[in-house]
């Protein structure tokens, strides 16, 4: 129990001091957090020049209007103006036309491509994700990772596709506003220019705190959703032992957490937007007071004066777009950064420039040599201490031993889940980190102690095994594994949709599932994890059957605990404490007296005295939740 929350306590201090370094890498980073999106974007070059078309129409279309403003001011109420009143409104209504069509271009494209662009950066994510190796796992959660790809990944679309389209419009027209407006009146102009560093230079300060405090509630959220997630994956388990108010309510205490940090960045992005309107609206009041002193004295003329406090006013207002912009790209960066860090992870287990290719037909060997190994997470436990292992082709290897002796960790090496720190593990005599994993683990067939079952028909899970397979050869697999007859008395048979994680079949059904599913995978080696071991009696003797069809004629290694399996095995290795201590068969391991002697007496005695009396038809070991 001690060690249990040891490991509890070490884990939380991982994740704070994980947290501590992302919120210590906000501070530093800028908006370069999001130049990860720029390469995404690169390849839509046609969207972005006909979105940069439509921009610099709809630019261009409202700085003409303050012209067309001041020539009415100036000449259209003199006694000729009726003239050219007329022919002023409607180049102001072509001019309005254009701006209406241009900006509606411009959020077309604007918006599509943002929504494209995060809908492939969702792909790669998750794309990276599929080949990051089990250790990426041990350390991260997978609600984090949901959170990833789901908040983060919205909050980017959210802000690519809309607030890329408010920013570059209102970039484009504040450089347009400010040319006009030292065209019109270059005195005038001195003042505005003067004024912009004033009003930017604040900006900038408080767009990092937004953005600091935009990362942590991403963060905070991504800790709800990972509570969320576990929460509910465990929903029988929470049920069962009463415990729906304390979920609730830590679930309320991480939402509460998660609010209070969204609450800080909403904050200060209210405090950056108050600052902002009022510096940039103050300072076009003070332009107008000056110019209405110019009109009085006549050094200019009233429709000059209201073409650039129109400009003023333009550039003013997009100014002020652009601080709101940049308080959202702030907060988008955060999101970006944690997406960007999973882009960035490489997996430790790849593989090589140039693979060696496995023998063809395979044999089925396996060979370990002087295997040394510690999982990362666990450095200070030697979980393989110098192991030798060889077996022949089509030879059945029963593992046994108790709980954490290093028999899981046997078939995680040969699955190369994780690379050994001393020694080489061959298959068919090349060493399996010269081979590329994906061509590695066709020659491996897994059958775990809980197997994994998705969402979706029966047809689709034992497809998995191999996704070409015909319907007809799916079956012939579900026959062996004992699985066909239940499979047709469901009301839809093959086409029954499962549920998530396979939850409307018992753990029977689910186990002879993932045999058929490795029956039809048809791998040279077999690896059997405790396939039996939480089963009931008439489910073990199914499943039991269907394991005997898929081992004839593989090689297999099997952590077992059932006598008929150990004693149907060429050979038992007995492991404890990361080596192998005994090797034999079965009845010369019971005849040496030693730890599986031990083993098979503590599960073939009566516990009230008859010690002569078998228990149970197996070799019940203890169970294996991770070794």
């Amino acid at each position: 129990m001690a060690a249990a929350d040891d490991a509890v306590t070490g884990a939380r201090g991982r994740r704070r001091r994980k947290a501590e370094d992302g919120r210590e890498a906000a501070r530093r980073a800028p908006l370069s957090a999001l130049r990860p999106l720029i390469p995404f974007a690169a390849v839509y070059r046609g969207r972005i020049l006909a979105a940069l078309l439509s921009l610099i129409f709809a630019s261009g279309a409202t700085l003409v209007v303050p012209i067309a403003i001041r020539r009415v001011i100036d000449h259209g109420f003199s006694p000729e103006g009726h003239v050219f009143i007329d022919s002023y409104f409607l180049a102001l209504l072509g001019v309005v036309a254009v701006l209406g069509l241009s900006s509606a271009g411009r959020y077309y494209t604007v918006v599509s491509l943002g929504e494209r662009v995060v809908a492939d950066l969702r792909t790669a994510v998750f794309s990276r994700l599929t080949i990051l190796d089990p250790a990426f796992y041990d350390r991260t959660q997978s609600g984090e990772i949901v959170s990833r790809l789901t908040a983060d990944a919205t909050q980017v679309k959210s802000v690519f596709g809309v607030s890329i389209s408010i920013l570059l419009r209102n970039a484009f027209l504040f450089v347009g506003a400010i040319v006009m407006m030292v065209w019109t009146s270059p005195r005038l102009s001195v003042l505005v220019l003067g004024a912009i560093p004033l009003i930017v230079f604040p900006l900038i300060l408080s767009g990092r705190g937004v953005r600091r405090r935009s990362r942590a509630a991403q963060d905070r959220l991504a800790d709800a959703s990972a509570y969320a997630s576990e929460a509910i994956g465990a929903v029988r388990t929470m049920q069962a032992f009463g415990m729906g108010r304390e979920t609730t309510a830590r679930f309320g205490a991480a939402a509460e957490n998660a609010y209070a940090a969204a609450l800080a960045s909403i904050k200060a992005r209210a405090i950056l937007t108050g600052v902002a309107i009022f510096l940039i609206s103050g300072s076009v009041v003070g332009v107008m007071w000056y110019g209405a002193q110019s009109v009085l004295s006549g050094a200019m003329s009233a429709g000059t004066l209201s073409q650039f406090v129109l400009y003023a006013v333009f550039g003013a207002s997009a100014l002020g777009q652009l601080s709101e912009v940049y308080g959202e790209l702030a907060q988008a960066a955060g999101a970006a950064e944690r997406l960007g860090e999973i882009l960035a992870s490489e997996p430790a287990i790849r593989a090589p420039e140039n693979p060696a290719v496995l023998p063809q037909p395979p044999r089925g060997e396996v060979t370990f040599e002087d295997v040394h190994f510690t999982y990362p997470t666990r450095p200070e436990h030697q979980a393989l201490d110098g192991v030798r292992i060889s077996v022949a082709s089509g030879e059945r290897v029963a593992l046994v031993g108790p709980s954490g002796a290093g028999k899981t960790t046997v078939l995680q090496l040969l699955l190369r889940f994780y690379d050994p720190q001393g020694g080489r593990i061959r298959v068919d005599g090349i060493d399996i980190a010269t081979v590329d994993p994906e061509a590695l683990r066709q020659r491996l067939s897994l059958v775990p102690q809980d197997p994994t079952v998705f969402s979706g028909t029966i047809l689709d899970n034992i497809r998995y095994g191999r996704p070409a397979a015909s319907e007809a050869e799916i079956q012939h697999a579900a026959s062996l594994a004992n699985a066909d007859g239940f499979i047709r008395a469901l009301p839809q048979g093959y086409a029954t949709q499962v549920g998530e994680r396979g939850m409307t079949l018992s753990g029977g059904q689910r186990q002879r599932i993932a045999i058929a599913r490795a029956i039809l995978k048809d791998a040279p080696i077999l690896l059997l994890d405790e396939a039996t071991s939480a089963l009931d009696a008439e489910s073990e003797r199914a499943v039991q059957n269907a394991l005997d069809h898929l081992m004839e004629g593989r090689t297999t290694l099997v952590i077992a605990h059932r006598l008929a399996t150990i004693r149907a095995a060429d050979r038992i290795l007995v492991f404890d404490n990361g080596r192998i201590v005994e090797e034999g068969t079965h009845e010369s391991l019971l005849a040496r007296g030693k730890l599986y002697a031990q083993l098979a007496a503590l599960q073939f005695t009566d516990p009230f005295g008859d010690s002569a009396r078998p228990r149970e038809p197996h070799l019940k070991l203890a169970a294996l939740p991770a070794e």
